[in-house]
């Protein structure tokens, strides 16, 4: 009702906007956040159209949208924002078309703006072993804090998936650990020796200690209270220890899982493999690690090829 007030004489562009968000809402069953940035983004558009005394979506046509994503340019937009408001132009204009509000859709045949994908900063084995020896494990919050850092790195971790392990997820006897990831999918990581060493020191002689008798949980690393670590306890004190070890890099705990992936890759392991470790749906997003050791793959070229 507040979109029909705003425009007042275009409502009939509004109402099928809010067809068109019942209608995913309903057949996609999407969060209200991306609800919110579908409406966000149309919302926009739609102000656009207006501005172009267009008031029927059978008025606008390539020329239009193209007009629209120059703006968004002009305003400053990046390549991967102005794809995400085509993306739901795209998706709207082919709820229209299958409505029949317009005669065919579009917005098809245009295409997305490239979008460069950054590659991941890293550390270096050296720096990664540096920061994991760093905690003062003659103590027990030292001894918690290694088991973390090892784990991280260990297992490629998102810090979402690191927060909510659970103690019976860590299962050292087959030397794996279960994960729950992006939209509670599980998959199974191999847990190396030193982590799985630290990780049983940590629940021997350290987690008993912290667990709350009242509140009693089973998330294996907890803070003094026996809760669960926040995300801002884990950067926190990844922050300190990278300080402590002397990293000149900004390192954050998303940085030991682009580490993972990457020595892993650069030591020989199929990308199949590490796919399924890191927990990506998609091959693709694995295979941005597989950019990062170009130099090396000259090197190695160069050095031992006949006709270098």
């Amino acid at each position: 009702m507040e979109l029909k007030k705003k425009f007042n004489e275009h409502t009939e562009l509004i109402i099928y906007l809010e067809r068109f968000i019942n209608y995913i809402a309903f057949e996609r069953g999407l969060s209200d956040n991306t609800l919110a940035s579908y409406k966000n983004d149309i919302m926009r558009f739609i102000e656009f159209l207006i501005q172009q005394n267009i008031n029927d979506f059978t008025k606008s046509d390539e020329k239009i949208i193209n007009s629209f994503l120059v703006t968004l340019f002009d305003l400053g937009l990046s390549n991967s924002s102005r794809a995400r408001y085509l993306s739901s132009i795209k998706s709207f204009y082919k709820f229209l078309s299958y409505i029949n509000i317009i005669p065919n859709d579009i917005s098809e045949t245009i295409e997305s703006p490239k979008i460069r994908r950054k590659l991941p900063e890293t550390l270096s084995y050296e720096e990664i072993n540096k920061i994991i020896e760093s905690p003062d494990t003659n103590s027990d919050k030292g001894i918690r804090d290694r088991a973390i850092l090892e784990l991280l790195y260990a297992c490629g971790l998102r810090v979402s998936e690191l927060i909510t392990l659970k103690s019976r997820d860590f299962l050292p006897e087959i030397g794996i650990i279960r994960v729950f990831g992006k939209g509670s999918k599980e998959r199974i990581v191999p847990v190396g020796s030193s982590a799985i060493k630290w990780v049983e020191n940590y629940k021997k002689n350290v987690r008993p200690l912290l667990v709350n008798k009242i509140k009693q949980t089973d998330i294996l690393f907890l803070n003094k209270r026996g809760t669960p670590l926040t995300r801002m306890a884990i950067w926190k004190f990844i922050n300190f220890y990278s300080n402590l070890a002397g990293i000149q890099k900004k390192v954050h705990p998303h940085i030991f899982r682009h580490s993972f992936a990457t020595h892993l890759i650069e030591g020989g392991a199929d990308l199949r493999a590490v796919q399924e470790m890191l927990g990506h749906s998609d091959i693709s997003t694995t295979q941005i690690y597989t950019h990062l050791d170009r130099d090396y793959i000259k090197e190695v070229h160069k050095t031992f090829h006949p006709r270098a």
